[in-house]
């Protein structure tokens, strides 16, 4: 009885901190979250797009391999000393045409400021850090309402595009959506598009694809100067906390923002995380359990959802999308109190939330809690 009061207790003084300012209703910024939930709260999160099933198993052997040295700095690591080279060979690219951060929500944040000086170009609603940081320091942001499929619609984005743009910023597959652009018509748009201005595309969770709709934009970059592609270790990778990503573009492009703000992003990383980075991408295995046992459980959620009379939008991702009928009230707030974060938000066609997809035990648990939900 001692344990479950004390349990109790944890979960309510988590939901507590939500008095200290702390939103939930962001659905696609994870930097928005409250910072002190999680499962030794007793709580199922589901709220930040998390791989729950760990890192590789190789990775974790070459972070113990690697603590010894942790009072190195990476240059002084030989086993680091081309960690942009291995990391370019895996993606067919040169280490000319890429570029290492902590993580792609760093990537982001610097890229908003690198090109600060024109029109940004994206979706509403989409993945959040970019934009906002645009207009935080007072770029003038355009924002593209997503189709009735709920995709960027890359025909409104083009005309949207003016002499002043300098970025377009395209998230694919999309969060908050879950929804993807064919790669085919993806690529078609990026030429087009790159004639004008920049295209970045975000593809922190095309690994959760199958062929052909997983074909990266990296393939694009050699003919294409004006596209970038981000990519992020923090998904099927399970590294969120370890913080790694990248860009990838044209030798030209790369240059230019080494130049400005990017002039220490990969010093900024941990000897820990590039050694945990390579070893991952050599561990295929473990990033097709992950994506298997997500698509288990994403369809086990889309079926119970369907039948509870929400709607998901076609995920392609390790997260779900749909609309809360006639909620009427904060809905993420309402399952903190029953134990699940999530995220929710109001839009121009009602409510509508974003779960993550979390192991088939907490797939299952939010469902409970769902058939609670009036």
């Amino acid at each position: 009885m001692q344990a479950v009061n004390r349990r109790n207790w944890l979960r309510q003084t988590s939901i507590a901190a939500l008095g200290l300012g702390l939103s939930m209703r962001s659905l696609a910024g994870e930097e928005y979250l409250p910072k002190h939930f999680g499962i030794e709260n007793n709580l199922v999160n589901l709220g930040s797009n998390e791989n729950p099933y760990g890192i590789s198993p190789k990775a974790r052997e070459a972070i113990m391999e690697m603590m010894s040295q942790t009072n190195r700095y990476q240059f002084n690591i030989g086993s680091l000393s081309d960690f942009k080279k291995q990391l370019a060979t895996h993606y067919n690219v040169t280490p000319d045409q890429v570029l290492v951060t902590a993580g792609s929500g760093e990537g982001l944040n610097l890229l908003a400021r690198h090109f600060s000086n024109g029109r940004l170009v994206t979706a509403n609603p989409t993945f959040g850090i970019l934009p906002n940081t645009a207009k935080k320091i007072g770029t003038e942001v355009y924002e593209v309402p997503l189709d009735n499929f709920r995709a960027h619609d890359l025909s409104a984005m083009l005309s949207a595009i003016n002499s002043n743009t300098k970025l377009i910023y395209v998230c694919n597959p999309a969060n908050p959506s879950s929804t993807i652009i064919p790669a085919a018509k993806m690529k078609s748009f990026c030429i087009e598009a790159s004639k004008k201005a920049v295209v970045l595309i975000d593809e922190a969770y095309i690994d959760f694809l199958d062929a052909p709709d997983n074909e990266s934009m990296i393939g694009l970059i050699e003919k294409n100067p004006n596209v970038l592609v981000i990519r992020t270790f923090s998904k099927i990778h399970a590294m969120a906390g370890l913080r790694i990503g990248f860009i990838v573009g044209h030798p030209t492009i790369i240059k230019q923002l080494e130049q400005n703000y990017f002039g220490s992003s990969q010093f900024c990383c941990s000897v820990l995380s590039m050694t945990a980075a390579l070893a991952s991408l050599k561990d295929a295995a473990h990033a097709k359990a992950s994506k298997e046992k997500n698509a288990v459980a994403r369809q086990y959620t889309v079926d119970e959802l369907n039948g509870l009379g929400y709607s998901p939008a076609k995920s392609y991702t390790n997260f779900l999308f749909f609309p809360l009928k006639n909620y009427s009230g904060d809905f993420s707030s309402d399952m903190l109190k029953k134990g699940v974060i999530l995220r929710s938000n109001n839009y121009a066609d009602g409510k509508w939330c974003r779960v993550s997809i979390g192991t088939q035990d907490e797939m299952k648990q939010f469902i409970q809690v769902m058939k609670t939900m009036a």
